[in-house]
């Protein structure tokens, strides 16, 4: 699978390094611009699958750089970035087709999660393993959230399914413990990843012929969590 690609415009030196060093440290390609002139003719270039766009920019703001990517349609998800708290910027940025909105300062994991949402949420076309899954004795369907164990009902709560889910699409990938609290349990409410390893638990119970030596979700030490199938 090919890196993502996230353009982020941003005039502020030490945060576009910031943002570029984490970015790539999560596995995502970066691209940069630092005005928003450029950022409009580098993301109509470049199609990238999101951009980060700063709403203080030389050239031209990011609420027009917004409304002129949408207008030729680019449609990719936009998160703006401002060290404005007004809620008029919020309401102005949304309603010309940002799809989120960070005020600064904010946490990288913070936007780590809200990256990853919208990514998520903006896949074009929803693949076999994301709306139906089959392994062992097991077959699911995410879409109904229903599941089978030999033939038989196997009750799984919607955070299990979202679990599950996470782990088949990244099939044969290590998964840390922070991605699933992220993509599953979002940047609002984090809990701690005692619940991941909580939900893995009970997957394991419902899921595996022997959950003491699971043969599909697997842990791998120090670092998360594998799915095989």
């Amino acid at each position: 699978m090919s890196e993502l690609r996230i353009l982020i415009i941003e005039d502020e030196p030490d945060l576009l390094h910031a943002l570029s060093l984490n970015l790539k440290a999560e596995g995502f390609a970066v691209l940069t611009a630092s005005r928003g002139d450029t950022g409009v003719e580098q993301a109509l270039r470049e199609r990238p699958d999101l951009v980060l766009l700063d709403i203080m920019l030389p050239g031209k703001n990011g609420l027009d750089v917004c409304r002129e990517l949408r207008r030729k349609g680019f449609e990719a998800p936009i998160i703006m970035l401002t060290a404005k708290a007004e809620e008029v910027d919020r309401v102005v940025g949304l309603e010309i087709g940002a799809d989120d909105y960070v005020t600064k300062p904010f946490g990288i994991r913070e936007l780590l999660a809200r990256i990853r949402v919208r990514l998520r949420r903006h896949t074009p076309a929803a693949t076999e393993t994301d709306t139906k899954l089959r392994f062992g004795k097991v077959a699911i369907d995410f879409d109904k959230h229903e599941a089978e164990r030999s033939g038989e009902r196997v009750e799984l709560t919607a955070k299990e399914f979202d679990v599950l889910r996470l782990l088949a699409r990244c099939r044969g990938e290590i998964v840390t413990r922070d991605r699933l609290l992220e993509e599953v349990w979002g940047y609002e409410t984090y809990p701690t990843t005692r619940t991941v390893d909580n939900h893995i638990l009970r997957l394991r119970q419902k899921l595996e012929d022997d959950p003491s030596n699971p043969r599909h979700i697997l842990s791998i030490y120090g670092e998360g969590y594998k799915f095989i199938g």
